[in-house]
């Protein structure tokens, strides 16, 4: 039961190594824009409840990846349906490196490959990127069961949206500057 001052140090080593480590982990770098980016989030008003754990996760994430919550506008339409116009409008002012958009669509798969398709087909006629966080459920019940899971499933959807995203804006910062020094013709 006793242990020696020896031990507990090593105990307490272990610990902290461990807690370092977690630290580490939770505090990675990510790489640095060479200019500010400027993001635009539109969001679906339908289940704001289920949307918003999209948006919150993906400002905590896109921040931690050096974009301020100051460069992130959000804006709201009344559904899914709405949002490839609005994208396509934001697009078309070039204020944007980069959109995502967010909406859950019940029972209805194809509102949600027609949205799908629709800021397809904006991102590439503006070359500004379009990033989608637009789901659609094969069976949802209207239970707090199911609308708890799909707040931790647009959770991790915000998370991952906003890695995409700004693993993109990287790769196309990069492109873009070999395309403007000649590397690339």
């Amino acid at each position: 039961m006793n242990q020696t001052s020896q031990e507990r140090a090593g105990a307490n080593d272990s610990s902290e190594l461990q807690a370092s480590s977690e630290t580490t982990e939770r505090r990675t770098e990510h790489p640095r824009f060479a200019r500010p980016q400027r993001i635009a989030f539109v969001q679906s008003a339908w289940h704001p409840e289920v949307v918003a754990e999209c948006r919150l996760a993906f400002l905590a994430e896109i921040e931690a990846r050096h974009v301020p919550r100051a460069q992130v506008d959000v804006f709201e339409v009344p559904g899914s349906f709405e949002i490839p116009l609005h994208v396509q409008l934001l697009a078309k002012t070039r204020r944007y490196n980069a959109i995502v958009a967010a909406g859950l669509v019940i029972d209805d798969e194809y509102i949600a490959e027609t949205v799908i398709k629709a800021l397809m087909d904006v991102q590439l006629r503006t070359e500004v990127p379009v990033f989608s966080a637009v789901v659609t459920p094969e069976q949802f019940h209207h239970t707090a069961a199911h609308f708890d899971f799909f707040r931790k499933h647009f959770a991790v959807m915000g998370a991952e949206v906003a890695e995409a995203c700004a693993k993109t804006l990287l790769s196309l910062e990069r492109l873009r500057g070999q395309v403007a020094a000649g590397i690339i013709g």
